[in-house]
């Protein structure tokens, strides 16, 4: 396998100034000297894709740097980040024209400021975002955790968004070694599947190929809500990985314990990736019945077989014209 065709996520920190109420890794912060060095990321292979997050990526002062060295190995860079620091934001973004952003906004100001744990931090991601559209800067967004405290503000995001030109990402609650969390729930299934349900129909109307893939997504997270099988094989720790700020190389961050490969900054990468304690934790991969879709599994997933949303894409928006119902779904049927 070329190595450009891998996808990375570093997790650069586990600081983090959010407070999140579906998310604890601030409760256990990573110390400045344990957190992963330039020289390190330096040994991290080629890739496609690399995603930056944390904790909080921009409560490092070095970000710059990171990114520096990311560029020389990555076709492609997105930061993760809640948007607090704008002002660090807007310098990397002026550094680093093609840089991607993706600031986390759970909802409009009320609903994002609870779910948060951030002062004023609607406003804050909010102005960071707008700040970069007014830059003309041409690869940003916001991202959403749904969950039952803010489903209903899916789509009034998603059309803000829309308004702005901006990338919108969805996600929705899980339960992993990574988030520090077991207890993450949607209690009310049905009333979150309708707000996806909506969404996916305004991504489904719109002119853009990528939306009407975004959709196909999103469907996926209704599938993954209702505990179904993932709709796409999980090809994770074969062509994707994450690195956390220990160094640490894992498949992913949606196990319920943490399965490490082995240590960057004990080994080289292509020791590491072709070790014997690599090839076990595939084999535990192979075996995995979690179902999880995330972005950073499932996107990798959809360019691999990519057919699979491409027909998809073509039932939906073009032999429906466009139009997505949950009653296709048999699960969601049941009463909830």
């Amino acid at each position: 396998m070329s190595r450009r065709n891998l996808w990375g996520t570093v997790i650069v920190t586990y600081r983090c100034n959010a407070r999140c109420n579906m998310c604890n890794v601030y409760q256990y912060p990573t110390g400045k000297q344990e957190e992963i060095t330039l020289a390190e990321i330096r040994k991290l292979p080629e890739m496609a894709f690399t995603n930056i997050t944390g904790g909080e990526p921009f409560v490092r002062q070095d970000i710059p740097e990171i990114v520096e060295e990311l560029y020389k190995k990555s076709d492609r860079i997105v930061i993760s980040t809640n948007g607090f620091f704008t002002d660090r934001i807007i310098d990397l973004c002026k550094r680093f024209p093609k840089v991607g952003i993706r600031i986390s906004i759970e909802g409009l100001q009320e609903t994002n400021d609870k779910i948060r744990g951030i002062p004023d931090g609607f406003n804050r991601g909010y102005n960071t975002l707008r700040t970069l559209v007014e830059m003309r800067h041409p690869d940003v967004g916001f991202g959403m955790t749904v969950q039952d405290l803010n489903c209903e503000d899916l789509v009034p995001l998603y059309k803000l968004s829309d308004e702005l030109n901006m990338e919108f990402a969805t996600a929705t609650l899980h339960n992993s070694f990574y988030f520090h969390k077991y207890d993450n729930k949607i209690d009310d299934r049905r009333h979150v599947a309708e707000n996806f349900e909506a969404l996916i129909n305004e991504l489904l109307k719109s002119n853009s190929p990528k939306k009407w893939f975004r959709a196909y997504f999103n469907h996926g997270l209704v599938n993954y809500i209702y505990g179904q099988p993932r709709l796409l094989p999980c090809d994770m720790s074969k062509n994707a990985f994450f690195i956390d700020p220990y160094c640490d190389v894992v498949p992913c961050n949606g196990t319920a314990e943490k399965m490490v490969m082995g240590n960057l900054r004990e080994q080289s990468w292509d020791e590491l990736w072709n070790s014997e304690q690599a090839k076990k934790v595939r084999e535990k991969i192979c075996r995995c019945d979690r179902n999880c879709w995330m972005i950073g599994s499932a996107s990798p997933a959809m360019h691999k077989y990519i057919w699979v949303p491409g027909w998809w894409v073509l039932k939906h928006k073009v032999l429906k014209v466009g139009k997505y119902s949950l009653k296709e779904n048999r699960y969601i049927m049941e009463k909830v």
